[in-house]
């Protein structure tokens, strides 16, 4: 490969743009088929609704947490910077490795694979194609973000705006025309679980998670150190508020027992009940829509990652993983090894059996980020801070404390899970003192020959 003149990220992303990739990689399927299972463990249509609320309280202590580091490193990678900065090379490595080998591709397969089997049965197409269907569709929002980020964060916005239509539609029927008592309603065939707050809140994490993606994208931020604190914080406030309608809505909509029996299929039965055979479609054009735009967010995010970690040296093949196309200023190598990594899990695994094993693992590294807000403060006690975490230790205490109740969680319902994922980030550890040692012989051996070239 020819000598690349040096590129840099473009910084063409304000306010609109980082709420949209924020809201848009949030409410991706979970808000549209986790109803039944939040509900099962919850035992009452109540307690299903305090546990929206409680995982999005959680999830909002996170943020704020983290929007307080993200401002004084607003550069492209996010939490790999984070723990990076805070705890050195070593682990902000792990952190990057355990997003772009198994976290992020899972998450985008898992999200293929569901697209597939909607897309199948609104077209009617045998299920036998559902590996293409998601390849085909992963690979074409893929390529939409090979070309500058100004198109994938447009396509953010209006595919966030078009995925606001169904929920909105649920919102409103439930609100206004709906039944049943949202408050009060129980099971009486109920989940193994039934009963256990816990698991609930559990299940509304995953519908709450990839709020943190929007920091991989600190560098192509305008005025990072403001805008990136505010999308993360309105973000996850505006998620959250369309998380409990929603709920509120379809507990009114429907009689408890009756989402208990119909499972996933909940949503496109309030949708036909409401709106006939039209509306289901409708309804169904919008979930797609909505897990392209939560698609389109990851993978606009996580090549993000494996550039910054190929820009450092610490990938094989860091060269080409760090390349910058000239007139898109957008990581095409990393993009694409990314999406490699992806189809390679469509065709020979289990993609959400991945996710849900790399769900321990984020939040094991998110402890550790949230404790270095104290760290940071207790190394530069004097430093100013454009954006300062609200309530300040108890908000940061709840973000480690709601992340250790996920840990422990995982730990006591799937301790094989638990031990593949450390396995997964153990490879990482001979991987980087190998690139890193290869790194700096390269940086030594371009140092001597250009102290060669001075001499002569």
């Amino acid at each position: 490969m020819k000598e690349q003149k040096e590129v840099t990220l473009d910084r063409d992303l304000g306010l609109w743009s980082a709420l949209a990739l924020v809201i848009g990689t949030i409410i991706g399927a979970g808000v549209f088929v986790r109803q039944s299972a939040v509900l099962d463990d919850a035992g009452s249509t109540s307690m299903a609704l305090f546990a929206w609320l409680a995982g999005g309280i959680l999830t909002i202590t996170a943020g704020l947490t983290i929007a307080e580091i993200a401002s004084q490193m607003p550069e492209t990678g996010g939490l790999y910077v984070y723990m990076e900065r805070i705890y050195g090379k070593l682990w902000g490595f792990l952190s990057g490795w355990m997003q772009i080998i198994i976290y992020g591709p899972a998450m985008i397969a898992s999200l293929g694979a569901y697209l597939a089997i909607l897309l199948s049965d609104f077209f009617g197409f045998p299920s036998k194609y559902n590996a293409i269907l998601a390849i085909g569709t992963i690979v074409l929002v893929g390529i939409l973000n090979l070309f500058s980020n100004r198109y994938g964060a447009t396509f953010a916005i209006i595919t966030t705006i078009c995925k606001l239509v169904p929920v909105a539609a649920l919102i409103i029927f439930g609100l206004f025309f709906g039944n049943e008592s949202a408050f009060g309603q129980s099971l009486v065939h109920v989940h193994q679980s039934a009963g256990n707050f816990g698991v609930a809140i559990l299940a509304t994490l995953f519908a709450f998670d990839g709020w943190i993606l929007v920091a991989n994208l600190g560098g192509e931020i305008k005025n990072p150190r403001k805008l990136l604190p505010q999308a993360i914080t309105f973000g996850i406030l505006a998620v959250l508020a369309i998380y409990l309608l929603v709920s509120y809505g379809v507990y009114r909509s429907v009689p408890a027992e009756q989402i208990h029996r119909l499972g996933t299929s909940a949503i496109p039965y309030i949708a036909n009940q409401a709106f006939g055979e039209v509306g289901g479609k409708i309804l169904s054009i919008g979930i797609i829509i909505s897990i392209v735009g939560c698609m389109n967010g990851k993978i606009m995010t996580f090549p993000r990652i494996m550039y910054a970690m190929a820009k450092r040296g610490q990938l094989p093949f860091s060269k080409t993983l760090s390349y910058l196309h000239p007139k898109s200023h957008t990581p095409i190598f990393s993009t694409v090894a990314e999406l490699l990594i992806v189809t390679v899990m469509i065709i020979f695994s289990n993609a959400d059996r991945l996710s849900e094993l790399c769900i321990f693992t984020v939040y094991c590294f998110y402890v550790m980020a949230f404790v270095g807000v104290f760290l940071l403060r207790k190394r530069n006690p004097d430093q100013h801070r454009v954006f300062s975490t609200p309530l300040f230790p108890i908000t940061p205490i709840l973000a480690i404390g709601g992340s250790l109740f996920v840990i422990v969680s995982e730990i006591m319902s799937d301790l094989p899970g638990v031990l593949t994922s450390f396995i997964f980030i153990a490879v990482g550890i001979p991987v980087f003192y190998y690139e890193t040692k290869k790194y700096r012989e390269s940086q030594a051996a371009a140092a001597k020959e250009e102290s060669l070239d001075n001499e002569n």
